[in-house]
């Protein structure tokens, strides 16, 4: 199977990670970790490796991360660099997360995993247009 980690500044791995598991139900080879204000980039680096570590007998692992350029995505790129089994996805919404839970049951391909999601995110991030209903007058005039 393939092993989710989930990171991103303040509570972002565990708050999103509470709502993957209200949808989907809770998830096996699935780490979060949040980036909380107290934590410097050592600690943050120390969590990620260790739940890297429990994802170990994982065929692979992708890393989400909420901002490209952020610190969890910059420690979760150099612990990555150079490890053919991992991928690292930046601009992580709740649909991408719902998305690779189900689909990695079916799917062990990294790359093919990660397409999918990074395509199903881009379709789920969309903004709802407000119609006005016009109603025409009826033959009566009312």
């Amino acid at each position: 199977m393939i092993g989710l980690l989930v990171t991103g500044h303040a509570n972002f791995g565990t708050g999103i990670t509470s709502s993957v598991n209200l949808i989907a139900g809770e998830q096996e080879a699935y780490q979060a970790v949040d980036f909380l204000p107290e934590y410097s980039t050592e600690d943050l680096t120390r969590e990620i490796t260790k739940a890297l570590d429990e994802l170990n007998d994982c065929e692979g692992v992708i890393i989400f991360t909420d901002l490209m350029g952020g610190t969890p995505f910059n420690v979760s790129a150099q612990i990555g660099h150079g490890k053919e089994n991992i991928r690292i996805v930046a601009g992580t919404n709740l649909p991408m997360l719902v998305e690779i839970v189900m689909s990695r049951k079916f799917m062990d391909n990294l790359d093919e995993l990660v397409d999918s999601v990074l395509e199903t995110g881009k379709e789920q991030v969309t903004k709802y247009e407000f119609k006005q209903v016009v109603q025409e007058a009826s033959d009566d005039g009312i």
